[in-house]
């Protein structure tokens, strides 16, 4: 079972590699292969050739959800209910919209996005709306997250924003008996208004209901780099808790009053089920209450029949049942972090020949999953917290044993005995805070996290074998030698630039600007996206993981090119994630509070053969966009341009002052491609050969302009935006400039499609 389960992941997970999915002929070969193996009893084959099968399939069905490109940007009149707990901040409410009726062929799930409600949006509600919507579309960038991908797994075919007018029209409320949705939306209601101010509500409706929504950033980064971030969410582990609880106490009074006709172990682990699958649905069944979910059935049913199961077979069970419910769940990092960490716990456990006390197999476990998932978290965050395996002996008998059984406790009693309920409130709302306040002072201790470049999968392949013969049981010789095996994972650089040639990403940032000049020993940031609100910016979204995926540890130096949202909204969180040497820019006041130096026409520097020289601004405009630090930088291939968001005038004055000293062989589009820049005579001034536009998907702003784009071809410029194409790199290759997008090299189907 275990080596059938892990063929049919195989399957599965070569398909996810693919960036076009196989048209008919191929599934028809692949169907005959499966069966021709099954007959001749080649199991593994068959099960691999049948998860290869599954995974296409599922993905078609999924694709084929998707909006129409025709529908894009029209206004449609739909009808439908809200499915899921809204997320809200102080400029929109987003939610998932499952549709039920509408004036145009839809998705049947949406993802809608109502700016300035004036009304409360809540699960369960039916509502009528006028939307305009687009494809499933996101920024694809390194080491930062895939908006498609995720859509994909949640089966969304669509976004799109609440038109203001005609007004949206509620028109009922599903009960709580038909949705548990409803539940969960009852229950975050009435804790709000029971912990009403109080620093833990975010966590208690994260512990109780799953909604993570109300914890604030500054927490999520202690969680983080203490490595609790999983036991502030519903998991596993608190699934399995809670039914535990559940079989205990049953079993117990059953013994004592309940009926001799029923067995108290079956009783009790009928009702361990009920109560898994409940808390599993509060939870909004993730991956990790799935599994948890399916081990928990299979063993209580193990109980009930009186049978012997064996940990590593439930586990088996488990996942080819997750896999078969929902291929794409392999896309999540939380289905691995999910599943190892259990395969790691089970396999330090089970099987040894003596046990030690509670807290002695509490550090081992604490040990082995830190030990066990770091080749993990490098690979997927770039970072590891060397204070995890401290952080969790605290924090797990304070979140299982305290926050958890007393906060359900509580949300059961504040429907009937809410003074009670309160009682119990305090204390979890008392123990958690005490709990944050000690995770956030290990949080700051000097390297509680290292970050490291992503390494490659290759270097997996010898970690895990090494993991296996460190974790091994007592006896099993030269044990310490399984540490040669982490070497390829640890000593993982990534290439750089020769002497006198850079890298230079641009970021798809949307329709906003970022980008990353790279030379053999220094880093360059030009502008750092926008800002969305408090706890959201692309330079905490875009900019920093992509920075840490590339292994920089020092930016040497910052040009926010003016102070445009667009262009300066992620600064302050790159400036507080990565050390920063020096920082240039025309928006001095903006940024006064990390000593920034004003960019000004002729500063020059020079890394590694590479030269660094600020066109403009040489005096003020009346634009602000005009006064925007206009950058050229010379390598031993060619020159770059980076003007930013100037327009005619300044374009003017470049021509004027520079002439062919302007001419470069790659430019940044001035201005995403507005109208108002990129004039003919600018053009001509710098006969670029590659122009790069970094603009908004579908933006509202059209940019960029179809009259743009025209001079571009009239200039025999080849063009590319991010918007269609992710992050563009400029390298160099064989001595001459190689300019590549992601979604041409790394895009998958779902980016593609």
């Amino acid at each position: 079972m275990i080596v059938s389960a892990l063929c049919f992941l195989a399957g599965l997970l070569v398909v996810q590699q693919f960036a076009v999915l196989p048209g008919s002929l191929w599934l028809f070969m692949l169907t005959t292969v499966a069966v021709i193996m099954a007959c001749l009893r080649y199991w593994r084959w068959a099960f691999f050739i049948t998860g290869l099968l599954w995974a296409v399939l599922f993905a078609m069905s999924r694709l084929a959800e998707r909006l129409p490109e025709a529908l894009e940007g029209v206004d449609i009149s739909v009808t439908g209910v809200v499915i899921d707990l809204p997320e809200q901040n102080e400029r929109q409410t987003r939610f998932d919209f499952k549709v039920l009726q509408s004036t145009q062929p839809l998705p049947s799930k949406l993802r809608l996005s109502w700016y300035f409600p004036d009304q409360a949006i809540k699960s369960g509600q039916q509502w009528s709306f006028l939307v305009k919507l687009k494809r499933p579309h996101g920024g694809l960038n390194l080491g930062s997250f895939d908006y498609e991908r995720w859509l994909l797994t949640q089966n969304i075919g669509a976004t799109g924003s609440v038109r203001p007018h005609p007004k949206p029209e509620l028109l009922g409320q599903e009960s709580a008996w038909r949705s548990i949705a409803v539940w969960r939306q009852t229950i975050t209601d009435r804790l709000s208004d029971s912990l009403s101010g109080s620093p833990s509500l975010g966590l208690i409706k994260a512990l109780t209901i799953g909604d993570g929504s109300g914890i604030s950033h500054n927490d999520w980064d202690i969680f983080r780099k203490t490595g609790t971030t999983h036991l502030v969410v519903i998991s596993g582990s608190h699934v399995g808790l809670i039914a535990g609880l559940a079989y205990f106490l049953v079993f117990k009074v059953w013994v004592r009053f309940g009926s001799i006709r029923c067995s108290p172990q079956t009783v009790a682990a009928l009702v361990a089920i009920l109560v898994a699958a409940f808390y599993s649905g509060l939870a909004g069944f993730s991956v990790p209450t799935q599994r948890s979910m399916v081990m928990l059935s299979v063993v209580m049913l193990a109980t009930i029949l009186q049978r012997n199961s064996r940990p590593f077979n439930v586990l088996a069970v488990a996942l080819f049942s997750v896999l078969i419910f929902d291929p794409l769940s392999v896309l999540a990092v939380g289905f691995w972090l999910s599943f190892l960490a259990v395969s790691l716990i089970v396999y330090v456990v089970s099987g040894r020949l003596s046990t030690a006390g509670y807290w002695i197999e509490m550090i081992k476990i604490n040990w082995a999953t830190s030990v066990g998932l770091a080749p993990l978290l490098v690979l997927f965050f770039q970072q590891v917290s060397l204070i995890s395996p401290v952080a969790n002996f605290i924090a797990v008998p304070i979140i299982s044993f305290i926050a958890v059984p007393l906060a359900l406790m509580g949300v059961v009693l504040m429907f009937g005995l809410p003074l009670i309920a309160a009682k119990l409130f305090f204390i979890v709302d008392l123990s958690l805070q005490g709990l944050v306040t000690l995770l956030g002072y290990m949080a700051e201790l000097p390297f509680a996290t290292i970050n490291h470049p992503q390494s490659s999968v290759w270097s997996l392949l010898f970690a895990v074998p090494g993991i296996l013969w460190l974790l091994a049981p007592r006896g099993i010789p030269s044990r310490w030698l399984s540490l040669v095996l982490f070497l390829p994972l640890i000593f993982t650089e990534s290439e750089k630039p020769a002497v006198g040639s850079i890298k230079m990403t641009l970021l798809d940032v949307g329709q906003a600007l970022s980008l990353v000049v790279q030379t053999q020993n220094h880093w360059l940031v030009y502008d750092t996206g926008a800002k969305f609100s408090d706890d959201s910016d692309m330079g905490k979204s875009i900019l920093l993981p992509f920075l840490r995926q590339q292994g920089a540890e020092t930016i040497d130096t910052l040009i926010v090119s003016h102070g445009d949202n667009d262009h300066i909204g992620g600064a302050v969180s790159l400036l507080k994630g990565l050390p920063v040497q020096q920082v240039l820019t025309s928006a001095m006041e903006q940024l006064k509070a990390y000593a920034p130096n004003k960019c000004i026409a002729g500063q020059t520097w020079e890394w590694d053969k590479v030269s660094f020289t600020i066109l403009s601004p040489q005096h003020a405009f009346v634009s602000d966009n005009n006064n925007a630090c206009v950058l050229k930088i010379q390598t031993a291939q060619g020159t770059v341009l980076l003007p930013s968001d100037i327009e005619t005038s300044a374009e003017a004055w470049l021509i004027e002052t520079y002439g062919d000293q302007l001419k470069a062989d790659v430019l940044i589009a001035p201005h995403h491609g507005s109208k108002t820049s990129s004039t003919v005579d600018f053009l001509k001034a710098v006969q670029p050969e590659v122009v790069l536009i970094s603009a908004g998907y579908k933006n509202q702003f059209r940019h960029p302009h179809q009259d743009i784009l025209t001079r571009y071809n009239d200039n025999h410029s080849q063009w590319l935006n991010t918007a269609y194409k992710g992050a563009i790199t400029l390298s160099v290759k064989d001595g001459r400039w190689l300019v590549q997008s992601l979604r041409d090299t790394d895009g998958k189907y779902w980016n593609n499609e």
